[in-house]
């Protein structure tokens, strides 16, 4: 899931303290006489005024609180003057790190603190045009080992079935779901979603389809089930592949649905060729060095007269994910921005053709992913320790806020090889809710 997805602070919006002339802001007195606040407050309330003046308070270990005039959406206190040394030194991850340990505590809405943050960010950046230059060179790609890819995998997914049954819904799906109603449940939606993926991809019964990276097996499931095709999904994550054969043996469609431990990059040498290319999630996982491999991997394994579709988390412009995400989260992962997106189809010679925007989506998704996490809260705790519960706290808190800003996006993409001219001349088959396609 999140590229830039980590609600931590941004590193050159510590670095303009560090390196530009920080004269607090016009009307700071009104909170207080400047000359009996400490230097930490004089710093905390020049971050604040460059990041627009957010609704947000600041209380120092010494009792000293620092706000604007705006009644704060949340309060931030801080245990001590080395986290807020360590906030300065390293944004990047220290406040995740401190969040997650209890030196930064947060009171009032998680999620509107760093949506605060986010929208005090992109000011700044439009502001600062080297900032956002900067950005475009901050991920380096490097073609990762099958070992590695596994490595990590497993230290995001392979942490509990348990775990995330108590919070993903019955589907288990652990992507964006869609709400075509206001009153849709999140099971509801995610059920849509499989829907409108199958649809885009004019799946008929008897097509042949290859799934690249299947989560706990939802989507394959759901296609064979109402789609009748048979599918091969292939995915490294051995707890969530055991967990997908065992759903498939249960519902009986263990004739139709073939999971595979194994990596991506063994699709076309080892199972032919298909109709349908899907991968949903999955591409957050692949370098962007192996973007053009990953091209020519789809289009070996789909028939002249194929399609595909790939849905991913991206953002609007070439970006990393956050440190702190990075590195406790979501080792190895990227959320490509559409230009780089395009590398798989240049190389693979597709043709793109639609492309569509669920942003709004996730941020519901996230929303009820965050809501029945803190119900479960406690059998979480139980599970882990009060740490974890923190640290995917922030998390899902930080991922809704950057989908609720636009921080990030999630972006389906529907292609095929370029000599399929089998394309519907408009969308409208898509949003027809077909005959007796409901429930799970």
């Amino acid at each position: 899931m999140n590229q830039g997805e980590g609600p931590v602070a941004s590193e050159h919006i510590m670095a303009d303290v560090a390196n530009h002339d920080v004269r607090p802001p016009i009307g700071a007195a009104a909170h207080g006489d400047l000359r009996r606040s400490s230097l930490a407050g004089w710093l905390m309330r020049s971050v604040l005024h460059r990041l627009g003046d957010p609704a947000i308070q600041i209380v120092l270990w010494n009792g000293e609180t620092i706000c604007t005039r705006q009644t704060p959406l949340a309060s931030v206190s801080l245990a001590d003057v080395t986290t807020l040394i360590r906030l300065f030194a390293h944004p990047d991850l220290a406040f995740g790190e401190a969040y997650t340990t209890g030196r930064i505590a947060v009171s009032g809405s998680l999620t509107q603190l760093v949506e605060a943050y986010y929208r005090g960010e992109s000011t700044v950046e439009s502001r600062n045009p080297l900032g956002r230059l900067k950005s475009i060179f901050r991920f380096c790609g490097r073609r990762k080992s099958l070992a590695q890819s596994r490595d990590d995998i497993h230290h995001h997914y392979d942490i509990g079935n348990d775990f995330y049954a108590l919070w993903l819904g019955r589907t288990m799906a652990y992507t964006c779901a869609y709400f075509a109603c206001d009153t849709a449940t999140l099971d509801q939606a995610q059920v849509a979603k499989m829907h409108h993926v199958s649809r885009k991809l004019r799946l008929r019964p008897g097509d042949h389809v290859v799934e690249a990276g299947c989560g706990w097996g939802s989507l394959a499931l759901h296609m064979a089930r109402h789609y009748g095709v048979k599918v091969r999904a292939f995915n490294i994550s051995r707890e969530q592949v055991d967990f997908a054969r065992l759903r498939a043996k249960q519902e009986n469609l263990a004739g139709q649905v073939e999971f595979i431990e194994d990596d991506y990059r063994n699709i076309s040498g080892s199972s032919g060729k298909y109709d349908a290319f899907v991968s949903v999630g999955m591409l957050e996982h692949v370098n962007i060095a192996e973007y053009a491999e990953f091209g020519r991997i789809i289009l070996r394994s789909l028939y002249r007269s194929g399609r595909g579709l790939i849905h991913s988390i991206g953002n609007n412009r070439p970006a990393r994910l956050s440190p702190w995400i990075a590195t406790h989260i979501f080792p190895g992962a990227h959320a490509p921005c559409l230009a780089e997106v395009m590398r798989i189809f240049e190389c693979g010679d597709m043709s793109v053709l639609d492309v569509e925007n669920l942003r709004p989506h996730y941020a519901r998704t996230l929303q009820c992913w965050r809501r029945h996490f803190e119900q479960s809260a406690e059998a979480i705790r139980q599970m882990y320790d009060e740490k974890f519960v923190r640290m995917w706290r922030l998390y899902l808190a930080g991922s809704e806020a950057a989908f609720n800003t636009g921080e990030l996006q999630l972006f389906q993409v529907l292609f095929a090889p370029r000599t399929n001219m089998n394309v519907p001349w408009t969308r409208a088959d898509l949003y027809d809710e077909p005959a007796g396609h409901g429930g799970l």
